[in-house]
């Protein structure tokens, strides 16, 4: 009982603290590296100098520049025969090589001052619960299981989604979710407006109970995410979209982008490596194509976070190294050169042209 009431402590605590140190920042809302302004980062969950953080909307978090995406899809390149199947969704959550994989990765997360893990699926809701185990006052996580949720047509009403929610939660061996956001369809106007306002109901509840301390949704669809936040602002603290090294936001009043500004909407990018088409090789440590991936990943980062109006890109990563990999990115000069840009360009175009089939939905994001 005394930890379930310090865990509880820390909630409260902290929001109150980031919302105090929150309202003294910049009016960009954020900590450089190095901390050249001299902000107060007490407050700041996990913070390392050698990290940037920036204010997550109406969170009022202060979030690590770069975080740990949900997704291992290469894995199995580190950890031979993980894999049931062809899916990375069907590793063997009982390996112990797979279970110290990700303890190692959290690790080193919170060694570079990395503060937010993105779950998303029951399995990577399992295996981050675990990794984080004894250590939930280094990380907020993030909180869907996208199996039973809205995509899954049995679980589109407000008791599914509660009980969903509840069985989640148990299975994981959690109390709260620092954020729960709902895995939508990709396309989530094909959602009726009856499934989308019992989804708002339900992340309503969870703020209520106290079971998620925050909340949103994921959705590819730029106008109905543009609705949805319009209409329930209470409901939709952070927004996860696609967000790769080719998206442009367009200085649009009427877009997405202004509306997300006005309401105070906090914004996680997915496949910021478009799935990993952008690299050559496998990520295998041993690949010939090491270093060019590495620092084709840095490029892509640095030219993510030239935008500030993004919260953090969330990529999966599947060693130590490729942590320290997007941690030095952040550190490295911002604005890429003639040359840098030429090259990133390059490998974007050739990931665009190879780009499998279930995720040319990608380029759709080109412009937001």
């Amino acid at each position: 009982m005394s930890e379930k009431v310090t865990r509880r402590e820390f909630v409260r605590d902290s929001a109150v603290a980031a919302a105090s140190v929150a309202a003294g920042l910049t009016a960009t809302y954020t900590v450089a590296t190095g901390n050249p302004a001299q902000a107060d980062t007490s407050a700041i969950l996990n913070y390392n100098a050698d990290m940037e953080y920036r204010r997550c909307g109406k969170t009022d978090w202060m979030t690590s520049a770069v975080c740990l995406g949900g997704h291992w899809k290469r894995v199995n390149t580190v950890v031979p025969g993980l894999f049931d199947g062809r899916s990375w969704l069907s590793a063997k959550l009982d390996s112990t090589d797979f279970e110290q994989n990700r303890y190692d990765v959290v690790t080193r997360c919170i060694e570079r001052g990395i503060n937010y893990i993105d779950a998303c699926t029951s399995q990577e809701v399992i295996m981050y619960a675990k990794a984080l185990k004894g250590r939930r006052d280094k990380m907020h996580l993030g909180y869907s299981w996208y199996q039973n949720e809205v995509r899954n047509g049995a679980w589109r009403t407000v008791e599914k989604l509660k009980e969903s929610f509840n069985n989640g939660l148990k299975e994981a061996g959690l109390e709260y979710v620092d954020l729960w956001r709902i895995t939508m369809h990709e396309q989530s106007s094909r959602h009726s407006q009856a499934e989308v306002e019992q989804t708002m109901k339900a992340l309503e509840w969870a703020k209520k109970e106290g079971r998620a301390r925050f909340t949103g949704i994921s959705s590819h669809d730029r106008p109905h995410i543009k609705m949805m936040i319009e209409t329930y602002p209470e409901a939709l603290d952070v927004i996860v979209t696609p967000y790769t090294a080719k998206t442009k936001v367009i200085e649009d009043e009427t877009g997405l982008w202004a509306a997300m500004k006005k309401l105070d909407v906090g914004w996680f990018g997915i496949k910021p490596f478009a799935s990993n088409s952008l690299f050559r090789g496998t990520s295998a440590p041993d690949d010939p194509n090491f270093d060019e991936d590495n620092r084709l990943a840095r490029l892509a980062i640095r030219y993510i976070l030239c935008n500030p109006a993004i919260t953090a890109p969330i990529p999966g990563m599947i060693t130590p190294q490729q942590v320290d990999n997007v941690a030095l990115a952040v550190k490295e000069r911002r604005a890429l050169d003639v040359e840098e840009k030429a090259e990133l360009d390059r490998a974007m175009d050739r990931a665009w042209a190879n780009m499998p089939y279930h995720y040319r939905w990608l380029k759709d994001w080109e412009y937001v």
